[in-house]
């Protein structure tokens, strides 16, 4: 089904999906590079060219974004050292941001270069198509697969098999172009929810099923700006070679049936509270021909949350992953080409991205770890970072992003320095920055999540949080909630203060007087 086949009550995303489908503007790169950007029609520029990944910003007009799709976060230190080239090429206007969805975003891009741009990815296998608008995102999966000695299943292949059949082998899709809205699909074969599977509007558990390894099934998890909603299970239990098409049965659902007329109100959750998850779970099965097996009694993730921060032993004797700390997940192009160089020399070359924006370096072996750390590149990335700062999260901020209410990544790095530099901490708290309601910083998985908004001061508007608390990950894991309202940013470092002492047992340093 295309954009010309769905017939709705249409607001103006559906009208522009209606006239012409968002892949229609690959066939036309080359002419809009010729023409420049103030050229391109508007429609085209400014939503149409998301479905190859590319976004203007109005914050900084003649200068794109790139979001690439990495699946499963996996990508190669050539992938990388193209990434670094492009990034490179302007200057201080370049830089790449590691997303919370394994991901990585290149900024400063000029539509001039697209061509080449593209030419250079398809040249190392990596693609940029479908990953904004109404398709389904970066498909995450366990950052560890395949190296950790405790999982129970390999996500790799799977990954890679949906992001085939969603995006055509990275050629682009129409099958998968029109859905009612963005969505999120998670595949987790770990035990510590590596994934954060309930914020996914598609999400595949480790359960057992009579001694069998399958996958419980969780749907409608997402955040917005109107509601933010954990993913319940769809009460089945598939084997992973039932995966792909499942998740094909429960797109073309979705696709076919969303709700299109308000898009505050199209994501899959608002489907199910309109069907009943009964019926909802009936037209899933009528699409894939077969009856889904119920679910299994309980699923496997039953550790917590690990970060991959630091050293650690892979399941294959004799080697190592270590996971390097990005902070906020900013990097420039140096940094770039000395990831891809280290990955080369001490490791076989390739990278994982995770969800809390870092880099795991595998396939280490034990007898070069004392030459891998003299390299200077591990005093800026960290394998040992401080507590704070380890778990530290954020989004892009209205450095580069229209909706952003305030700057996130420089505030957050600031504040979190200051704190650290007055307080002992006992455990590491994950603090998360969004600068808008979308919550792409995800605050409502955090210890601490701060939303971006409008607060007053002095009678004056100034720039503020929301502050969330309660946030979990991994086993049990729930959604945080709003504990405070409009906190001006200037005002946050003692309010922050306060929280970590009375609620996670830091304590203040004592300064000894010279």
């Amino acid at each position: 089904m295309t954009a010309s086949t769905i017939t709705t009550s249409q607001n103006k995303f559906e009208k522009l999906k209606a006239e012409k489908d968002g892949l229609a503007v690959k066939a036309e790169i080359e002419k809009f590079a010729a023409s420049g950007w103030e050229a391109i029609d508007e429609t085209d520029r400014d939503h149409r060219l998301k479905w190859l990944g590319v976004f203007f910003r109005p914050v900084t007009p003649g200068k794109f974004m790139i979001r690439l799709r990495m699946p499963n976060g996996i990508l190669n230190s050539s992938q990388m050292r193209v990434l670094a080239e492009v990034v490179q090429r302007y200057g201080n206007d370049g830089s790449a941001d590691i997303t919370t969805r394994q991901n990585i975003q290149l900024r400063g891009i000029r539509i001039e270069d697209l061509p080449e741009i593209f030419n250079r990815f398809e040249q190392v296998g990596l693609t940029s198509v479908q990953s904004g608008m109404d398709n389904v995102r970066n498909i995450t999966g366990d950052p560890l697969a395949g190296l950790d000695a405790s999982e129970l299943f390999d996500t790799r292949e799977l990954v890679e098999q949906i992001q085939a059949m969603i995006t055509n082998n990275g050629q682009g899709n129409a099958e998968f172009s029109n859905l009612p809205r963005k969505f999120n699909i998670a595949v987790t074969g770990g035990r510590d929810n590596s994934v954060h599977a309930e914020i996914n509007d598609l999400a595949f558990v480790p359960a057992f099923k009579n001694a069998t390894f399958g996958f419980n099934i969780l749907v409608g998890g997402f955040f917005s700006a109107k509601r933010c909603n954990a993913a319940i299970p769809l009460d089945a239990w598939v084997a992973p070679e039932e995966v792909v098409a499942v998740c094909r049965a429960i797109l073309e659902v979705f696709r076919d049936n969303g709700l299109r007329a308000n898009r505050q109100k199209a994501r899959l959750m608002w489907l199910i509270d309109e069907w009943g998850l009964d019926k909802f779970r009936t037209k899933v099965e009528l699409r894939l021909g077969k009856s889904l097996l119920k679910a299994a009694e309980h699923d496997e993730i039953n550790w917590e949350k690990r970060d991959h921060v630091g050293i650690h032993r892979q399941k294959q004797a004799g080697f190592c992953y270590v996971g390097l700390h990005i902070p906020v997940g900013r990097l420039h192009a140096e940094d770039m080409f000395e990831i891809a160089r280290i990955a080369e020399v001490y490791g076989s070359g390739e990278l994982r991205l995770t969800v809390e924006q870092n880099i795991v370096i595998p396939n280490i072996p034990d007898s070069y770890l004392a030459s891998f750390f003299t390299e200077p590149l591990l005093a800026k990335f960290k394998i040992n970072p401080e507590s704070l700062t380890r778990s530290l999260v954020s989004c892009t901020g209205a450095q580069f992003c229209n909706f952003a209410l305030i700057e996130t990544k420089n505030r957050a790095l600031t504040i979190v320095k200051a704190l650290e530099s007055e307080l002992e901490m006992t455990r590491p708290v994950r603090i998360h920055w969004t600068g808008c309601p979308n919550s792409c910083g995800q605050p409502q998985v955090a210890d601490i999540g701060l939303m971006g908004t409008k607060a007053r001061k002095n009678g004056k508007p100034v720039e503020g949080v929301d502050i969330f608390m309660g946030g979990t990950v991994g086993k049990d894991a729930r959604l945080g909630t709003c504990v405070t309202k409009a906190v001006p940013c200037e005002d946050l470092q003692p309010v922050l203060r306060e929280l970590l002492i009375t609620h996670f047992g830091a304590k203040a340093k004592v300064l000894v007087s010279t």
